[in-house]
């Protein structure tokens, strides 16, 4: 499958997710939709439909925004250094839809690796589990039902 940032894609965008995912905006904390979703499923670009993160390496914690331990396939994730706001950070995009998700920290959980990916609801769409093979995302099913 392909994965592309389209005219029509950014014109189905709502004004909050355009301004997350093109301008490198932020949702307010607690905020977002997905901060406490935790139906098995798989999470992907809200522009381009690229595979993010799956259900299994979502955890709770605390900041406010969905976190995860590990994208779904490194390859998908692009990390930049971002020194914005005063703060060294390093910053998660979408590779091919280019879209801005958020930040990925090292205090994450250390039995799931020690990452953080804090990620923005507004820059994802959430699969669930029993509609996965239905939009061609069958290939990442066993991910999902590690947890």
């Amino acid at each position: 499958m392909t994965y592309t940032k389209t005219p029509e894609a950014l014109a189905r965008l709502t004004p909050e997710q355009f301004r997350v995912t093109q301008a490198n905006g932020t949702e307010r904390p607690y905020s977002g939709q997905y901060d406490k979703h935790y139906e098995p499923g798989l999470y992907v670009d809200i522009v381009s439909g690229e595979p993010l993160f799956t259900s299994a390496a979502k955890f709770d914690s605390g900041c406010g925004w969905p976190a995860f331990s590990k994208p779904v396939t490194p390859e998908n994730v692009t990390e930049l250094r971002d020194v914005t706001h005063g703060m060294v950070r390093v910053e998660v995009r979408s590779t091919s839809g280019d879209s801005h998700l958020g930040h990925v920290f090292n205090d994450g959980p250390r039995d799931m690796g020690g990452l953080r990916y804090c990620i923005n609801s507004a820059s994802l769409r959430f699969i669930p589990r029993d509609a996965m093979e239905a939009e061609g995302y069958a290939g990442y099913i066993a991910q999902v039902d590690e947890g």
